[in-house]
């Protein structure tokens, strides 16, 4: 008898496993509300960017993402400061944060790939 539930037992642990699993991949296809904080300003140009980088990120992944900004960071959203900052090994922060956009409209399409900057005889004196 005691053979019996040993193996009744054994024969019910993949089925379990399986369910597990079903259960894990369902939890993957969640999306997530992100809400992301920052008070680094122009200060520090890489700090100030990485809530924008990882967010577009997250964003382009199917998330739905705000950012919180305060203190210095504030000044970020003028164009102008935008357009100054630039992190370290990262894109200017004018082109890797956008604009706001409401929930219901579609992301804005952009290239895979960014042209290269002609380079002028002036840039380098």
């Amino acid at each position: 008898m005691q053979r019996r539930g040993l193996v009744s037992r054994l024969l019910a642990l993949p089925m379990l496993a399986g369910a597990a699993a079903a259960a894990a991949a369902a939890e993957e296809k969640k999306t997530l509300k992100v809400m992301m904080k920052s008070a680094w300003g122009s200060d520090d140009p890489t700090k100030a960017a990485f809530p924008f980088l990882h967010g577009l990120a997250l964003s382009e992944a199917g998330h739905e993402v705000q950012i919180f900004l305060l203190g210095e960071a504030v000044s970020l959203m003028r164009e102008s400061v935008a357009k100054a900052v630039v992190p370290v090994g990262w894109p200017p922060l004018a082109g890797s944060a956008r604009r706001p956009r409401a929930a219901d409209q579609a992301p804005a399409s952009r290239p895979a790939h960014r042209p290269a900057a002609k380079l002028r005889r002036s840039d380098m004196a």
